[in-house]
């Protein structure tokens, strides 16, 4: 198991928040999977994937002796926090770097941290433990420092974990059975990933008629104006979409096969559930047209 890949086991999505003595609940660290293997003072990192990404985070030279055991394999995210949250896209450009002068200097602006939250393994697996086990294992093998932290947790409270979450503008929460078994390369229904709804303001675009009709809706980045980000198709009211489309008539530019674009003049307000590597947000639903807003104030927010 040391040193060789392993698909780690991922939660199914659900919806509301809950409470359930059956169950602990996390805070959902918004980075990368990283599962962290060590003997002795080796120490590498493991993407979900597989990919060795060892050389991108020198601050893992300080976690063999924060690991009170020869041999470990721990299951981690890996985040890099601003202003008390974590931020996918700081933890994803600090993942993307190759060029060792620039590692160091990101290594002060983008300090990361790797969270722990199962132990796979010390001198023997551990999978087959209830996870209770298995946590109690984890806090005693971690010594917290800012580079490696076991996660928090709370005993049954999911609604009032949801709340901090939102509170705290973080990603969600993670509903675990304290007698789930660690089963690699599934998605299993004994943890379920609770996410917090975002909302954001968007440029309109385009819209499409078929399959059904959606907007195509899109962000200005730094170096990217009108990039589209989604294809929103659900939580429209009848009269939005007629009044829509009147309006868009009047101000279409270019068509393709799918798509009728319209200058970018209008500007809607969409939550979302989840955002990709390449800025494309998912679960995505309309909320309301914002009459007035200058849609060179819709950013996409890191």
């Amino acid at each position: 198991m040391l040193f060789t890949p392993i698909n780690p086991m991922l939660p199914n999505m659900h919806m509301e928040a809950f409470d359930d003595p059956n169950y602990i609940f996390e805070p959902k660290w918004d980075g990368w999977r990283i599962l962290l293997h060590k003997q002795g003072d080796r120490v590498e990192g493991f993407t979900r994937n597989g990919r060795i990404v060892t050389d991108r985070f020198p601050e893992l030279r300080e976690v063999a002796s924060a690991i009170r055991a020869y041999s470990a394999v721990l299951d981690c995210e890996g985040i890099c926090l601003r202003d008390g949250r974590s931020v996918f896209d700081d933890f994803q450009y600090r993942g993307r770097i190759q060029d060792p002068r620039r590692i160091h200097r990101a290594m002060q602006t983008h300090p990361v941290t790797f969270v722990a939250f199962d132990v796979l393994y010390t001198d023997r697996s551990h999978m087959n433990e209830p996870l209770l086990y298995r946590k109690q294992r984890l806090f005693d093998l971690v010594q917290s420092s800012h580079i490696l932290t076991p996660t928090m947790f709370v005993d049954g409270a999911g609604i009032k974990m949801k709340r901090l979450t939102e509170q705290r503008n973080w990603e969600g929460i993670v509903a675990k059975r304290k007698d789930s078994l660690y089963i690699p390369d599934t998605r299993t229904t004994n943890w379920l990933k609770i996410k917090n709804w975002k909302e954001i303001d968007a440029v309109i675009l385009g819209y499409r008629r078929e399959p059904q009709f959606g907007l195509v809706v899109g962000l200005h980045f730094p170096t990217v104006r009108n990039k589209p980000v989604a294809v929103v198709e659900y939580g429209f009211k009848a009269e939005e979409k007629t009044a829509f489309l009147e309006v868009a008539k009047e101000i279409h530019t270019a068509k393709d096969r799918d798509v009728q674009w319209i200058a970018p003049v209008l500007c809607c307000k969409i939550q979302y559930l989840e955002r990709t590597e390449r800025h494309h947000l998912r679960t995505v639903a309309f909320r309301g047209f914002v009459p007035g807003k200058d849609p060179a104030e819709c950013r996409w927010i890191s």
